[in-house]
């Protein structure tokens, strides 16, 4: 007997839609068949004729547990996921103490098993006091190394001597790095300026980190990569179209690159900051129409590989102050991605085929987690996300899991609403209702 039967749906992968069903078996997809054949199951989901995706992978969370709970914690945090329809997270290593040891990192595995609705990779952090230690790293299962080429919130950055350094390290052990690339240096010399002039209002938060940061770090990151042989180098949070400029050129060269944006940049402008206020700060900064023209041009066109989110919660004490620079950066997302994208895919800026293969198929070939990741597969994890595109809905922030619920988005009129979410053939998320096992488990590469 089946565990679990999704029929007379719509199976959206990649390659193409076909209705049908799906049918699991323990944790796994057993069969992909027409809807002429019903075999016997423990529980039965008719869909509907409604679209199943294969599970959205965010491949850019801060979830700060342990350490700064206050903000998320992985219980709030997964239970965001799931309603966002998002199977699996990757999760930054910006949680107290940072995690730069395998000690660390091995601690933090143990208490997410404990916590999380969904299953969960850690990065590990490069820092100027591990570099000895990356190795043991590996071995406790980090699903890749993260590395600040400028200051952040509360995250060490790395000066180039370091960064060069711990490059030659990482082209060796073959774990992919990926890089918060943007120029400290330029950022701190305007920054500097603007609140020297007493320029405090939103905007400013952009004109302190124009695109040039962005661009030149990449292209930095890049030339380390090529001379140090680093076969996985990530971008993160691309925003600038001469970020992903670089980026193509990096491509076309046959380097190792995948480069990620998120929701607020492709949907966001700068023409939102005075409505906003600081609620939109974050770094890299939401730019302009041209900018979020070239991030669909390189969706489009595959140098941009993935959506992920940063997302960041954050108090409202601690996002909402007149001054700009007195304001944190950062705010929900894990829970609207999925939302936010078929939106824009109803607005035929995406196909429904091209988003699932940059919210999953993408981020699970670039951390080597596919086909067990981000497919719709006989053999591969039962993680899935059953969507409603004739409803419409609207974007609460009161409404949403998270801990803290600051977002740009609140108020936002959506097409589409997520009806279920299974990880692993665990039916997490249905109808509204959630089943709070602690179900998610550690992913490793490979």
């Amino acid at each position: 007997m089946l565990d679990l039967l999704i029929k007379n749906a719509n199976i959206v992968t990649p390659e193409g839609i076909c209705k049908g069903s799906v049918a699991v078996k323990g944790e796994k997809i057993a069969a992909l068949m027409d809807d002429t054949f019903s075999p016997e199951a423990r529980l039965t989901i008719d869909a509907n004729g409604n679209y199943l995706l294969p599970g959205v992978i965010d491949a850019h969370v801060h979830f700060r547990d342990p350490g700064l709970t206050e903000y998320e914690d992985f219980k709030t945090g997964s239970t965001a996921a799931a309603f966002g329809g998002v199977t699996t997270v990757l999760d930054m290593p910006s949680s107290q103490p940072i995690v730069s040891t395998a000690e660390i990192l091995l601690e933090k595995k143990r208490i997410l098993e404990q916590k999380s609705l969904v299953d969960f990779g850690l990065r590990a952090a490069v820092t100027p006091d591990n570099l000895d230690r990356l190795e043991d790293l590996v071995s406790a299962g980090a699903i890749a190394f993260k590395v600040f080429m400028g200051q952040s919130v509360r995250s060490p950055w790395l000066h180039d001597g370091y960064l060069i350094e711990a490059f030659n390290r990482l082209g060796r052990i073959k774990l992919g790095v990926g890089v918060h690339a943007e120029n400290h240096w330029i950022i701190e010399h305007l920054r500097n300026k603007l609140q020297a002039s007493g320029k405090n209002y939103p905007l400013a938060h952009l004109e302190s980190r124009p695109s040039v940061c962005e661009a030149e770090a990449i292209q930095r990151a890049l030339l380390y990569a090529r001379l140090t042989g680093i076969e996985k180098l990530y971008i993160h949070h691309v925003s600038a179209k001469e970020g992903v400029e670089a980026i193509r050129k990096g491509k076309q060269q046959g380097l190792g690159v995948f480069a990620e944006t998120c929701p607020q940049y492709l949907i966001l402008s700068r023409q939102d900051y005075d409505r906003l206020g600081s609620v939109i700060k974050i770094n890299p900064p939401i730019r302009g129409d041209e900018d979020r023209e070239a991030l669909y041009e390189g969706i489009l066109d595959g140098t941009i590989d993935m959506i992920a989110t940063d997302h960041s919660p954050l108090s409202p004490e601690e996002k909402l102050r007149e001054n700009v620079w007195e304001a944190t950066a950062g705010f929900c997302g894990v829970e609207t991605l999925l939302p936010l994208m078929l939106n824009e895919a109803h607005n035929r800026r995406l196909s429904l085929e091209h988003l699932a293969r940059v919210t999953s198929e993408n981020p699970a070939r670039a951390y080597s987690l596919y086909p067990k990741k981000g497919c719709i597969k006989v053999g591969s994890d039962a993680d899935l996300v059953l969507v409603d595109l004739k409803k419409d809905s609207e974007i609460r922030a009161e409404e949403l899991h998270s801990k803290t619920k600051v977002t740009p988005f609140n108020g936002r009129k959506i097409h589409g609403s997520i009806v279920s979410t299974i990880v692993r053939g665990h039916v997490v998320v249905r109808h509204g209702n959630v089943d709070e096992s602690p179900t998610g488990r550690m992913l490793s590469p490979g």
